[in-house]
């Protein structure tokens, strides 16, 4: 099948069959709710005896725990198979599935980046007091192989966060108010629809503007409202036709970000320059002392660009390791000098720009 035909459309379809229509390595981000498997049994009941509306649709149901097993495997190689190699995908459940499709992810040669924790800020509590209150959800994020280049945005989620490192744990409430679709007899159209708000994210930190996401499991919506309003194309399969309705009329809604509003953070690759051109620039000179801001740790220059330091010697970063008996160590952050007419502590970055400039201009 053309990917133009159902680009940024709804597709009333079996997923499985779908993907498997759909060319080889053609989708940048696959985004899956798939069913939990919640195998509810028995009515549940609030504290004034009203009835709890939970999953008990036929789509969420399965004969065994080995025939969800066997469709989770389908679904996920047909979604490997369309996935480009520098894709990746993000898959979310609770505890009735995540750890089974975990494994099955693992054993499909998917390599996992990152389990990420959805806390709930306002979960539905746990009526029957026999067990904790269920407040979270558990998406994994992972690509086809170790070696895959995908899109990670890093300074993006970090400005997202006051810049501040994001962390795996997000803190998002479940989708309530006028966001959650109703049906014609006022009550929810789909049990388990997303927040826009925990898409947006998924979406800001992996995909860019123009970006291919698909999401085989598309419910009320909410990926392709996202996708749509950040600039992305999507492709959603759901097979209910009540909720591709609903979607459908969602999506048509949805006003695309400016060209203005949709840019983020990135950081710049700046051009490499090994702490031998500060000697050759005659910024610093062989004999000089290195020595951390707190001037704990010192290290001489040698005429190689090579430090020595008490017990080590070698690269600026391999020094700087070795004196936090540290793994790594960024060695242009971390060693300063003391400058000779202000008597001041520099860094040692400052010099790497310097010399940029005057190769490379103004960046």
């Amino acid at each position: 099948m053309d990917l133009k035909e159902v680009r940024d459309t709804v597709v009333n379809a079996d997923s499985i069959e779908m993907m498997n229509s759909l060319p080889e390595n053609s989708v940048d981000v696959i985004f899956a709710d798939p069913p939990y498997n919640m195998q509810l049994g028995e009515m549940l009941l609030r504290p004034d005896n009203s009835v709890v509306n939970g999953v008990n649709e036929e789509w969420d149901s399965f004969e065994s725990l080995s025939a969800y097993d066997e469709y989770t495997q389908k679904w996920l190689s047909a979604a490997k198979r369309i996935l480009k190699e520098d894709g990746s995908i993000w898959v979310i459940g609770s505890y009735h599935n995540i750890f089974r499709v975990g494994y099955i992810l693992q054993n499909l040669g998917f390599w996992i980046l990152n389990d990420v924790v959805w806390n709930k800020t306002n979960p539905m509590p746990n009526f029957k007091g026999t067990r904790f209150t269920n407040a979270h959800e558990t998406m994994i994020w992972a690509v086809k192989n170790p070696k895959a280049k995908y899109t990670f945005n890093y300074e993006a989620m970090k400005a997202l966060n006051d810049d501040t490192q994001m962390r795996s744990i997000w803190e998002i409430p479940i989708c309530t108010g006028k966001e959650r679709l109703k049906n014609e007899s006022g009550e929810k159209l789909h049990p388990t629809q997303k927040p826009e708000a925990l898409l947006y994210r998924v979406l800001l930190a992996s995909t860019k503007v123009g970006d291919l996401v698909l999401d085989p499991f598309f419910g009320t919506g909410t990926t392709g409202a996202v996708a749509k309003k950040m600039g992305r194309h999507f492709i959603g399969i759901e097979r209910d036709a009540g909720y591709v309705e609903g979607a459908r009329k969602r999506i048509e809604q949805i006003e695309p970000m400016s060209a203005e509003a949709s840019e983020y953070m990135v950081k710049k690759k700046m051009p490499r320059v090994p702490f031998g051109s500060v000697l050759e620039y005659g910024l610093l000179q062989p004999g000089d002392i290195l020595s951390d801001l707190k001037g704990k740790h010192f290290a001489v220059i040698r005429s190689d660009g090579s430090i020595k330091g008490c017990s080590s010697e070698g690269s600026i970063h391999q020094v700087g390791a070795a004196a936090q008996n540290a793994a790594a160590c960024n060695g242009w952050e971390y060693w300063y000098f003391k400058d000779k007419s202000s008597g001041n502590m520099v860094c040692i970055d400052n010099l790497r720009q310097q010399i940029r400039e005057k190769i490379y201009g103004d960046l």
